[in-house]
């Protein structure tokens, strides 16, 4: 589902709705998440004048890629600047402000985009600045992302006061989107004789965000790595790629106790993870 986004004046308070789609998709809208338009407080249609607020100092997600599982939502934490006119209300029954991430050229017309629920809570800097965070939050279970969604978005704003004027700003700083990884690494036999071949088995697997379950990574470089009991450093054995289910085999002589852990350092779509170390006891 493609969210675009529609600001709200509800009962006198201002909220950022849950967002309203185009019509062709409002039965694909998730539960819970009303398709409203811009209105004043009693209902009525009214013409949008643009709100000369200035958003600046958008940081997304502490400047981390957004890491999104096959189904559980994320919250993405984003804190931001608004400047405005000394003679702007901005108490919160008349002023709200929200944060956006999106993709495509436009922020007016984005092929996808996500809004915080709920409007930024904000504290003034002086008569003209309001220092504010909010809050995006995506749900790949409620069909906010398809697999292509997995590449860097932009991060955009928007205000709207209870008189219908309002702003949307993009362009305002990127955030990688990444499919969700899981690894998998299992050593045998256990214990083992000094000498003797040690098979290690595992498995690369990410996050579907469209089947919302989790599928094997195929034709993926992955590091078999070592580390010695005692020691607190892995070091890598020797690369390998999965199998076409995402699978992973090799083997190893025994030579010392330790740890093995398969290490994939991720890509653009897809997010780095360590297997959990498998101890081997060797003889």
């Amino acid at each position: 589902m493609r969210i675009r986004a529609t600001v709200a004046a509800v009962s006198g308070a201002l909220v950022l709705s849950a967002f309203a789609v185009p019509a062709a998709q409002a039965a694909d809208a998730p539960s819970g998440r009303a398709a409203l338009s811009a209105a004043t407080a009693d209902g009525s249609a009214t013409a949008a004048a643009t709100l000369n607020v200035t958003f600046s100092k958008m940081k997304v997600n502490s400047g981390k890629a957004v890491v999104v599982g096959a189904t559980a939502k994320v919250a993405v934490p984003v804190t931001y600047t608004v400047t405005h006119a000394a003679s702007l209300d901005v108490s919160t029954d008349n002023f709200a402000s929200g944060a956006l991430i999106y993709r495509g050229t436009s922020v007016t017309s984005p092929t996808n985009e996500i809004i915080s629920d709920d409007p930024g809570t904000c504290t003034a800097a002086s008569t003209t600045v309001l220092n504010c965070k909010a809050t995006v939050y995506i749900r790949p279970d409620d069909g906010d992302l398809s697999n292509a969604d997995a590449v860097t978005w932009k991060v955009g704003g928007l205000a709207i006061t209870a008189n219908g004027a309002k702003k949307t700003q993009g362009d305002l700083g990127n955030v990688p989107v990444r499919r969700a990884s899981q690894l998998t690494a299992d050593a045998t036999p256990e214990p083992v004789k000094k000498g003797k071949t040690i098979t290690v088995t595992g498995k690369l697997s990410r996050a579907n965000w469209e089947t919302h379950k989790n599928a094997g990574y195929a034709g993926q470089s992955v590091k078999l790595q070592f580390r010695k009991n005692g020691s607190t450093t892995y070091t890598t054995v020797k690369t390998i790629k999965t199998s076409s289910t995402g699978a992973l085999k090799t083997t190893v002589t025994a030579t010392v106790d330790g740890y093995f852990r398969y290490s994939f350092a991720g890509t653009a779509s897809t997010a780095a993870v360590n297997a959990t170390g498998d101890f081997v006891d060797v003889k």
